[in-house]
């Protein structure tokens, strides 16, 4: 039996008040990556690799983190598995950012 997550697609769950859920920057920042990455003629993976990654998460992680949280970690992923970026060049580039973050008054 699979301990992976499956997507919720589908499921019967009724009408979701869009008006409760309005979108932050964070959340149009990484859609709009994605749209760039998945683009259908010029991207780098699919949607249907999207969905592999998101559903390939740890399922506490999944529980756990927002919708385009989940994003983030799948487009990661597959930009590391597409050699987009490498992983190294990555957590160094974040661990920069953190420090910066850090110092800031």
């Amino acid at each position: 039996m699979s301990k992976n997550v499956h997507d919720m697609g589908g499921d019967p769950a009724g009408l979701i008040d869009r008006a409760e859920h309005s979108r932050t920057l964070f959340d149009q920042r990484v859609d709009a990556m994605l749209r760039l990455l998945a683009h259908p003629q010029k991207g780098y993976f699919t949607v249907d690799a999207m969905r592999r990654s998101i559903e390939s998460l740890d399922p506490q992680a999944y529980h756990e983190l927002a919708y385009y949280e989940r994003w983030v970690r799948a487009v990661r992923q597959l930009a590391i598995e597409r050699g987009l970026v490498d992983e190294a060049a990555l957590e160094q580039r974040m661990a920069s950012i953190a420090a910066r973050r850090a110092v800031k008054p």
